[in-house]
Parts: C-alpha cells; structure tokens; sequence
C-alpha cells in the first residue's frame, strides 16, 4: 500500500508535474511549426487542376504561419525558463523543414514545374535556384549555431531564413498565378538566387530585439506598429511583398552608410549576443 502524502508533499508533487509540462510547451511550438512546413509541402503537391492559385496561398499562408511559430518557441522557453540545448538543435532542424525545404518546394511547384514541361531550361534553371536557396538556408543556420555568443545580437549576420521564406510567401501571396511566360519564371528563379545569397552573406539585418530606452522610443515604435498594419490593410495582399523588399533595401542602404563612415545608428559591436531561435 501506498504510503499517504502530507498535504505539503502533494502540493510539492503538483509543482514538479507542472514544471515538468513547462518543458513541452516551447517543443510543442516548434513540433507546430513543422507541421506548418510540412503542410505547406503537401499544399504545393496538391497544386493541380484548374485552380493551383488556391492551393499556392495555401501553402504560402502556412509558411507565414509557421514563421509565426517559431518566433513564439523562443520567447516561450525564455518566459517560463525552459530553454535547453535539445530545444536549440530541435529549432534549427525544425527550420530545414519550414523555410528551407518547404518554400523550395512551394517555389518550384509554383514557378517552373508546369512550365518546365515544355520547357527544360526553365525547369533547370528552377531546380538550380531552388536548391541554391535550399542550401544557403542550412549554411545559415549552421553559421548561426556557431556565431552564438560572437556577435551583436541586435543585428543577424545574414538574412534570417524565417524572413528568407517568407520573401518566397510574400510574391505567391501577392500574385498566386503561376508566371506565365519564361522571362517571369526566370526573374522568380534570379530572385531565389538573390535571397539565398542574402542569407550566407555577412550583411547585418536588424533583429528588432533591443527594446524601446524610453518613453518617446516606445511611442515611435507603437506608431510604426499602426503604420504597418494600417497599410496592411489598405494594399492587403501587395503588402507582404512591399515590406520585404523595403525590409532589404533599407538593410542594404544601412550597411553601406556605416561602410562610408555614417554612424546615426550605431553599427554592431561583435563580442556579444544572446541566444535566440529565430535565423
């Protein structure tokens, strides 16, 4: 017979129970991130038919949720004091998945797989640009995994692969009609190629980590906050494909300010950075 617990053991007992299921909250998040990545993968393979475009948004939806996801999984195991080292490396392979593999797959499905049956330049040069923006994705998670630790963490080394997929989303989002025409389906290829490059390239994105330093900060940043939803809801679907490619061409513009000696905004300091699960 078992023996009977003291109110204060049971009570004891409920707080180890509940400490323990803490852990599976953040690994939950990202197991709901690859499920979004994966789903995506099997929206792209049902894109048939009359009507693909359904099922490209679909697909493109899904990586946006997915991108959602995985920057909740961090701040989540940060909140209730859950991160560990099988969390770090689950993350990182999550991330193959949902924005490395699965917008590959949703970009050839949708730019060079049909035209590629009569065309086979178009379905090499799709395939090439595919797995170029494949590959980048895990040298820059590899890269990230090393550098932690190294470098400034308000800025990434490189262009995330959340954002990398999410560029690949934005233009299926704002235009789910397949190109038409090869010169289409090759300027989609150059930017696959142009997005893989951002990722292993050593041009500093900011990560919109630092918190605001005072009261007007704060205020600034709550107004751009209802700026961008604003025009989110006034240009809709065009709206993801302005914000990143503005995202990159501010980025890139800031980077050859602080090359020519501009110092408005501070540079990065390398030495220090804070773990994070967002690449």
């Amino acid at each position: 017979m078992r023996p009977r617990l003291s109110p204060e053991e049971r009570r004891d007992r409920r707080k180890r129970a509940m400490r323990r299921s803490m852990f599976v909250l953040p690994t939950s998040i990202t197991m709901a991130s690859v499920f979004c990545g994966f789903s995506s993968v099997v929206m792209s393979i049902n894109a048939a038919g009359a009507t693909p475009e359904r099922y490209f948004l679909w697909a493109a939806g899904l990586l946006v949720l997915a991108g959602i996801f995985d920057g909740l999984d961090g701040r989540v195991a940060r909140a209730t004091n859950t991160a560990t080292e099988f969390g770090v490396q689950l993350d990182s392979l999550a991330d193959v998945v949902s924005f490395g593999m699965a917008p590959a797959i949703l970009a050839y499905r949708y730019a060079f797989f049909q035209m590629g049956i009569h065309d086979s330049h178009v379905r090499a040069a799709g395939w090439a640009a595919c797995f170029v923006f494949t590959a980048c994705g895990a040298l820059r998670l590899a890269r990230f995994n090393v550098q932690v630790g190294v470098v400034d963490s308000r800025y990434f080394v490189g262009l995330p692969i959340p954002a990398g997929a999410a560029c690949v989303a934005s233009v299926i989002i704002w235009h789910p009609t397949p190109p038409e025409t090869a010169g289409l389906a090759y300027s989609f290829a150059a930017g696959l190629f142009l997005v893989g490059l951002l990722m292993v390239s050593t041009i500093r994105f900011s990560s919109f980590k630092k918190r605001a330093a005072s009261p007007r900060a704060a205020m600034v940043t709550s107004l751009i906050v209802v700026l961008l939803l604003a025009m989110l809801i006034l240009f809709q679907q065009a709206f993801f494909v302005g914000f990143f490619a503005a995202y990159i061409a501010l980025t890139l513009a800031l980077n050859l300010a602080w090359k020519g000696g501009w110092r408005g905004i501070e540079p990065p300091h390398d030495g220090i950075e804070d773990p994070d699960t967002v690449h």
